[in-house]
This record gives structure tokens, C-alpha cells and sequence, in this order.
């Protein structure tokens, strides 16, 4: 196999943000924090776990137009990528789960699960004909692929109102620091939970439940149990594996705004 090509831009965002965080700690203020906290561990949650995970990778539970959109842009506004894209190389994970064809397949070693994979180029990703194929049913939607194309700029935008209210501390703490925090557990549920944990299902990959990226992730970190069951809008399945986004996916279904929610796993998938 010809060896893979860096991606200089990958490198240079991904390092570049990480700097920027770094260079946030003069620039320290309370509401900056707060901003920062607030954007980590509920918008986070919202546009990436419920918006681009369950809903529109999964298919978890079923919502109006309106709101899948605007879960979906919050996605997009906190710079968790193209929507599509990344719906697209989810399904591939789960297909691939630890095999050649995943894109960040653990067996290769955890940093380059974590985040070295993002260090090499993939014509996947650039090439509309390879992701497009796994995500038929969301590229019908006009809406959904103008912000695939535009997701960047609109992230970028954000960072206007942040200055606007709160200077360079809202900037560098609620745009980056928020940022690689973000980035950091996603990828974590990638590595770590890869790793570390407990199996509660006999799947053919290496995913563990790891409690503290369930913590941290907001309920993804129970990662054994999602790839047991993909579908399932909860992936916390005992009684201490705590779902902070199935909980807010309930709180929707209690203001009608979540339908058709798969909460339990079928009756044939059994926990050893």
C-alpha cells in the first residue's frame, strides 16, 4: 500500500487552534468560562450528539424539519464539520468498525484514533462520489447540502458577536478553547472508549463503555452498547450509565418535538 500524503491544512487548523487555546489563559474571564462551559457540555451535546449523531446519522428518533435543521446548524455553528461528511464517514466507522476501511480505526494505535487520522489526506472526504453514496437519504435535502458546503464560514461567523459582547475573552474562550475541548472528547470516543471500559455486548470491534467519556461525552462514551445497537436513541443501558443527550432527547419527546424514539434494544440483543 503507497504510503498516505499529509494534510498541511488539517495540521495547520488542528495546531493552530490548540495554540489559540493555549494563548487564552491571559485573556481568562469568568463569563468567558462560563461561555466555554456552557458551549462544551450542552451546545455540544445538542448539535453533535442529538443533531448529527442520532438523529441524522441514526436515525434515532424522528423530528420536524425545522428542528432536525436547527440542531443540524448548531452542529455546524460549534465547528463540528460538514454534515453530511461527517454522517457519511460515521456510517463507514460503523460499518468498518477497527477495520482497514474505518477511518479512524483503533487497531492502528490510540493517537492516531484520537487524532492523527485527521493528519493524512483522504480523498473520501474531498471526493463528493465516495461519501455521498452513504448518505442517499440526506442529499435530497436542499438545506442540508448548502450547509455541508457553507458549514465553515458560518462557524467562522460566530466569532463576530463574540468580540461584539465580550472582547477577545469571549473570543479565545467560548470560540477556542471551547473548540479544542469540543474536538478532544469527540475524539476521545474515537480512542479512548476504543480502549478503555468494559464490554457489556460481544460485538467483532474494540469498543468499550468508558464511564468517564461518558461523562465527558455527554453519553457517547458508552460506545460498546451504541455499537451493539447503532439505532438506539439511548446508549446508556444500565441502570448507572448516565445519557445526558438521551435525556435531552426525552425532554423533546415530553415537548413533542422527538416522535418515534428507539429507547431500548431489541429483545434479541442480550447483555452478557
Amino acid at each position: 500500500m503507497a504510503p498516505r500524503s499529509l494534510n498541511y491544512t488539517n495540521i495547520f487548523w488542528i495546531v493552530l487552534a490548540h495554540v489559540l487555546a493555549v494563548v487564552a489563559i491571559p485573556f481568562f474571564s469568568w463569563n468567558g468560562l462560563l461561555l466555554c462551559v456552557v458551549g462544551v457540555f450542552l451546545v455540544a451535546p445538542l448539535g453533535v450528539n442529538v443533531g448529527y449523531h442520532r438523529l441524522l446519522t441514526h436515525k434515532s428518533f424522528t423530528s420536524p424539519i425545522w428542528f432536525r435543521d436547527t440542531l443540524v446548524t448548531i452542529g455546524s455553528l460549534i465547528g463540528a464539520g460538514a454534515p453530511l461528511v461527517w454522517a457519511a464517514e460515521h456510517r463507514v466507522h460503523h460499518r468498518y468498525s477497527d477495520e482497514p476501511m474505518d477511518p479512524h480505526n483503533s487497531r492502528l494505535g490510540f493517537w492516531y484514533s484520537h487524532v492523527f487520522h485527521l493528519f493524512f489526506n483522504s480523498s473520501f472526504q474531498t471526493d463528493e462520489a465516495q461519501w455521498s453514496k452513504y448518505v442517499p437519504d440526506l442529499m435530497t435535502d436542499r438545506y442540508l447540502v448548502w450547509l455541508n458546503k457553507n458549514w465553515l464560514w458560518m462557524a467562522v461567523l460566530t466569532l463576530v458577536p463574540f468580540y461584539y459582547f465580550g472582547g477577545w475573552s469571549y473570543v479565545l474562550w467560548g470560540g477556542f478553547v471551547r473548540l479544542v475541548c469540543t474536538w478532544n472528547i469527540m475524539w476521545l470516543v474515537n480512542s479512548a472508549s476504543h480502549k478503555w471500559g468494559y464490554r457489556n455486548f460481544a460485538t467483532s470491534d474494540n469498543t468499550k463503555n468508558c464511564w468517564w467519556v461518558g461523562i465527558l461525552a455527554a453519553g457517547e462514551g458508552w460506545h460498546n452498547n451504541h455499537h451493539a445497537y447503532q439505532n438506539c436513541a439511548a446508549h446508556g443501558q444500565r441502570w448507572w450509565e448516565f445519557d445526558f443527550s438521551f435525556q435531552l432527547i426525552r425532554l423533546f419527546e415530553f415537548l413533542g418535538l422527538a416522535t418515534n424514539v428507539r429507547k431500548t434494544m431489541p429483545a434479541n440483543t442480550e447483555i452478557k
